[in-house]
């Protein structure tokens, strides 16, 4: 061994030694003295923006929520604790026992999740009091308060606990509402406002509408859809079933589903109108092209295929718009004859059907539209096709195809944005109608619409007929598939119409479906008298001139005196006459109050009545009309 530690070998083994020593040292010198860092940065709060309808009326605001949770093992008194906060929290005591006391030696669990900001502000009283402190916990996170409950909810959306969207605008814009940060100079970053395009009051009274017409037919679902011809923008947007986006975690998956957008199905006698366009529109056919219905269009091909399509009746010697009129199958099947199968396609896709339409909203459906070399094509499918079968729609896409009719032949994109602003209320976008290529020719969609409005005054859709405003519809009832036992089903129908008002200036397109009626499913008997009760409601709504309708003049000044909010005191206030914009501002009291609010316009009922005492939670009906 003293052989092996010579001095050069020592040398040469301490000498790096001792550098990086050395290196060492003057590194901690240095470190020592430099100014110290933060080893992390928190990222500045996000507010996120509110969603309002085109008119400015919250839809869905920010608040804050809280969970609540304990360590268990912690707790020297679980039946104390337990006595102590289930009643905060409305829990019952003896559950509440349970769970402490399985988790036990457990670091964490929650009692409960999403608490309101009473509920917090009270328990962290109690907290503090009994010295709760060091075993409890509260996680503050952000939430969505929706004041309209279930109106247009697929439309608006939901955001879950983590501050994300989980549907609906709340998930497509959920960068314009709520956009990512990473700049730590910030104190809070603001999302913007978006404000839609329904009408929060039209929507309302249209929903009564579909709501009656569901029930007295005892449908399944429902869809309904009034957008303005001119620019695109719906001004309600309907499917039901719907579910109260307060309490969206308990919904069914068929209330929370946006069945306008990705629900597709075959629309059945509706799309003759689209079909009929393209037969008139590259000259296969003309207005006065006459065509013989005798009950039934049969052919046989050259390789011994048959093909048979029956009519509901025997129309004799028709036109197109007769064919329309009478919703003639016969007549539309032969009308495919005339047009070659790609030119006829073509057409279609022109229209927008098999794409989606690009509307803001997540996991919109295509469509189906078949290729010649599709495997299920054959020489049934274009005259198939031509009466609405054999290919699958989605409810926007009916409506964006029938912006091309409305507007002379130019289809309009769809949109519910009506515009963005920021935190102080400056406009940061505002929607401009998109026009697209055209796709028919003026003359096409005017004649198509005017047959439109032979079918409501003497046609299949007479039970849609105003009399006093001029209107253009078409009715259409489609067996719906048997995904169960293959083909159509014999008891499952979907009944839907399509309506354009006023004919002579088309402003605007109203469609509905009701899905699986019970007993009568004809769409010129269920649906057609909705088309008119909605269409009835919107001309007033908009105050669009009826024929024949009392007139006077007005200075156009009036004085409306302030109307203040009432306080939540000792008692129930009197809300009677009082606008819905004054109890707005109480949706976030600080009380655990829920206000439940039915309608639009003025309070015209409450319960329980005014002077009630007032106590914590308590839940206050409001009616509105």
């Amino acid at each position: 061994m003293n052989d092996f530690f010579k001095k050069n070998r020592l040398i040469i083994a301490l000498v790096p030694l001792i550098l990086c020593i050395i290196y060492i040292y003057c590194m901690y010198v240095k470190l020592a003295n430099s100014p110290q860092k933060p080893l992390s940065q928190k990222l500045p709060s996000v507010e996120r923006g509110s969603v309002v309808d085109r008119n400015g009326k919250p839809l869905a605001v920010q608040t804050n929520f809280y969970h609540f949770g304990v360590t268990p093992k912690l707790i020297k008194n679980r039946e104390f604790f337990a006595q102590t906060v289930s009643p905060i929290l409305d829990l019952d005591v003896e559950e509440t026992l349970a769970r402490i006391t399985l988790n036990k030696d457990s670091s964490f669990m929650y009692i409960k999740k999403k608490i309101t900001q009473n509920e917090y502000d009270e328990l962290e009283k109690v907290v503090e009091s009994n010295s709760f402190s060091n075993f409890c916990r509260f996680d503050r996170i952000p939430g969505r308060v929706y004041p309209f409950h279930s109106l247009a909810s697929q439309l608006i959306g939901y955001m879950g606990d983590d501050g994300k969207g989980l549907s609906g605008i709340e998930y497509s814009q959920q960068d314009i509402l709520s956009p990512e940060v990473s700049d730590f100079s910030l104190d809070t970053v603001y999302g913007k406002n978006i404000f839609l395009t329904i009408d929060a009051n039209l929507q309302y009274k249209l929903e009564k509408i579909a709501k009656d017409a569901m029930a007295s037919t005892q449908a399944e679902s429902m869809m309904l859809i009034a957008a303005d011809s001119r620019n695109g923008e719906i001004l309600s947007y309907i499917s039901l079933p719907e579910t109260d986006l307060n309490h969206y975690p308990e919904a069914s998956r068929e209330e929370m589903l946006d069945r306008p957008a990705r629900n597709d199905y075959e629309p059945g006698s509706v799309f003759k109108i689209f079909t009929t366009a393209s037969y008139i529109d590259t000259g296969a056919i003309t207005q006065d092209t006459l065509f013989l219905c005798d009950g039934e269009y049969t052919k046989t091909t050259n390789l011994g295929e048959k093909i048979r399509i029956t009519c509901l009746d025997h129309h004799g010697w028709i036109t197109a718009r007769e064919a329309l009129k009478y919703s003639c199958n016969d007549a539309l099947a032969q009308m495919s004859d005339f047009l070659g199968t790609e030119e006829f396609l073509r057409c279609i896709r022109n229209l927008g059907f098999g794409e989606r339409t690009g509307i803001e909203l997540p996991a919109e459906a295509r469509g189906m539209i078949k290729n010649q070399d599709d495997v299920y094509w054959s020489a049934r499918t274009k005259p198939t096709m031509s009466i609405g079968q054999e290919l699958t729609v989605t409810a926007l896409q009916m409506v964006q195809g029938a912006t091309a009719i409305a507007n002379g032949g130019v289809p309009v994109k769809l949109t519910v944005i009506h515009k963005t602003t920021d935190k102080d209320g400056n406009t940061e976008y505002l929607h401009e109608a998109e026009y697209k290529d055209r796709v028919l020719k003026k003359a096409t969609a005017d004649y198509i619409l005017s047959c439109m409005e032979t079918t409501a005054t003497s046609g299949t859709g007479t039970r849609a007929n105003l009399g006093d405003i001029s209107i253009g519809v078409k009715t259409g009832t489609a067996q719906m598939a048997d995904r169960v036992n293959g083909g159509y089903s014999t008891t499952d129908f979907l009944s839907n119409c399509m309506a354009i008002f006023p004919v002579e200036d088309p402003q605007i397109i109203l469609y509905i479906v009701i899905e699986k009626a019970k007993g009568e499913t004809y769409a010129g008997r269920i649906v057609a008298p909705v088309i008119a009760q909605a269409a009835d409601e919107i001309i007033d709504y908009l105050g669009m001139n009826r024929e024949g309708a009392a007139s006077l003049e007005h200075s156009g000044k009036f004085s409306i005196g302030r109307t203040l909010t009432p306080e939540l005191t000792d008692t129930v206030p009197d809300f009677m006459g009082l606008p819905k914009s004054a109890i707005i501002p109480l949706l976030t009291n600080k009380r655990g109050i829920d206000l439940i609010l039915e309608g639009e316009g003025w309070v015209t009922s409450q319960n329980p009545e005014a002077g009630t005492p007032l106590t914590e939670n308590m839940s206050i009906e409001l009616t509105f009309e």
